[in-house]
């Protein structure tokens, strides 16, 4: 019988810095730890399941550039990678060799390899890139199957078509069932699915809607913004996307927007998509004002997290405890998660405000756990023994 945690760590990366905030079982006292590389831009920052204590950092930094940072002892001590993420240059003998020439401007998502692949990470940049590692972080390569492929290089577009941090390849999942089964989101570019572990692909865009004028085959036109599989059912995905909520239930191929249930005062635009570990039917969103010139801010100013219980069918409102008016901030695709403990997961979500918030029940009563914090990247939650 394994061993119930007796504490949670919630990894948050921002602006400025890295900071590690160590909670108890029952989330009622924290520590912090940090900052971390203050004064870096740091993406993402996540914990190795595998082992527990190792943590791997995407930074980008003002006299080293783009980098990962990687630490064994859970943040004691950091190390950089000896090789970070890096586009191979075209040369008369590799793939796309007529394809320009591109430079990563900073690594945006990391993902651990499968349970059975120790050591193995992926990670995911800007512009649209996608690597791995097999030696923990420390040496990266990249991936000619969606690097060098003139397909891809098409759907990807150019940096001036992309989001306005840039366009970026995210939301790295690997089948906990199966590790060849990989799938990711590119902003813009669309869901692409492996089943050979990245040899080949295939898009995964049936369903998905797109800016009215545009032609929804075009793959170049779709924009998910986060992608999740169901921890509990992993033949269920959820997406949060440019153009709304949507489901994905295997061996269909085709999404279903089930954001048409969210109130259309509110609208199903958003970042972030977070689900329950241990229920397929429930999953949250945190909406944003996607109207005219996208504010790119809570509607009214009055922030909530939206939950349903029946998969996309219904959608209540959460907002006890959180600002009523006058908030003016939203949260990033990254900077939402939810942790595993029983009886009810706790929530969290980092605001572009620099607050970290925890929606404790499953969001029904959410207290702010930090404020002043640099604007929010990303937020991890962990559970370690």
């Amino acid at each position: 019988m394994s061993t119930p945690p007796t504490r949670i760590v919630l990894l948050v990366a921002t602006r400025k810095g890295a900071w590690l905030f160590h909670g108890d079982a029952q989330r009622q006292h924290w520590q912090v730890e940090g900052p971390h590389f203050l004064g870096h831009t740091l993406s993402h920052l996540q914990l190795d399941p595998r082992d527990g204590r190792t943590l791997l950092a995407a930074a980008r930094t003002g006299h080293l550039g783009p980098t990962i940072f990687r630490s064994q002892d859970m943040g004691r001590t950091w190390t950089e990678a000896s090789k970070p993420p890096a586009f191979a240059q075209p040369t008369p003998n590799t793939p796309g060799q007529n394809l320009p020439a591109r430079s990563v401007d900073h690594t945006f998502w990391l993902t651990p390899g499968h349970a059975s692949q120790p050591g193995r990470w992926y990670a995911g940049t800007s512009p649209q890139g996608l690597f791995r590692s097999d030696d923990g972080g420390d040496t990266w390569v990249p991936l000619p199957a969606i690097n060098d492929d003139p397909r891809f290089r098409e759907w990807m577009g150019t940096v001036q078509d992309g989001t306005p941090d840039g366009p970026k390849l995210h939301s790295l999942i690997v089948d906990p069932r199966d590790p060849e089964h990989l799938l990711f989101g590119m902003s813009g570019g669309g869901v692409h699915e492996s089943k050979d572990g990245g040899q080949t692909w295939h898009t995964l865009i049936d369903g998905m809607e797109v800016v009215e004028g545009v032609d929804p085959t075009d793959v170049s036109a779709h924009d998910p913004h986060c992608i999740r599989q169901c921890p509990s059912q992993p033949d269920r995905l959820y997406q949060q996307n440019h153009c709304g909520i949507y489901r994905l239930d295997r061996p269909k191929t085709r999404w279903q927007r089930i954001g048409r249930a969210m109130p259309p005062e509110v609208g199903d635009i958003g970042f972030p998509m977070v689900v329950h570990p241990y229920d397929a039917d429930m999953a949250w969103v945190f909406p944003m004002d996607g109207t005219d010139v996208w504010p790119r801010t809570a509607p009214a100013g009055r922030p909530a997290a939206y939950v349903t219980h029946d998969a996309g069918a219904s959608w209540q409102r959460q907002d006890q405890g959180l600002p009523t008016e006058q908030a003016w901030w939203t949260i990033k695709r990254q900077a939402m998660t939810i942790d595993p403990l029983l009886p009810a997961p706790a929530l969290y979500v980092g605001t572009t405000s620099g607050e970290l918030w925890i929606g404790r029940d499953g969001g029904q009563q959410w207290e702010n756990i930090a404020r002043h914090l640099p604007e929010i990247y990303a937020v991890e939650a962990a559970c370690l023994a």
